[in-house]
């Protein structure tokens, strides 16, 4: 087993993980941020008010990027399986 092959892999997939994680929550931390603003300002305490735009901008940011999200996967995947015998030498 190379370390270095499997540091590159490591290295790969925490990457993606990071990527795909941001794709999917940083347009719900805007949204949020500005539903917050929004209340300040207002004065207005409601739970339900942050709460379902942002439950809304994660589901359209869900589908949205879905293609992207899949296409990375499968690329990771198939790059994973042919680069098995690197890191079981």
């Amino acid at each position: 087993m190379v370390p270095e092959a499997v540091g590159d892999l490591m290295h790969q997939a925490m990457f993606l993980i990071i990527s795909m994680v941001s794709v999917l929550i940083l347009p719900s931390l805007f949204v949020g941020l500005l539903v917050s603003v929004f209340q300040a300002a207002t004065q207005i305490n409601e739970q339900t008010l942050s709460f379902l735009p942002r439950l809304l901008t994660t589901f359209v940011s869900i589908v949205v990027a879905a293609p992207w999200l899949v296409r990375k996967m499968l690329d990771f995947s198939a790059n994973l399986f042919n680069q098995i015998h690197f890191v079981v030498n």
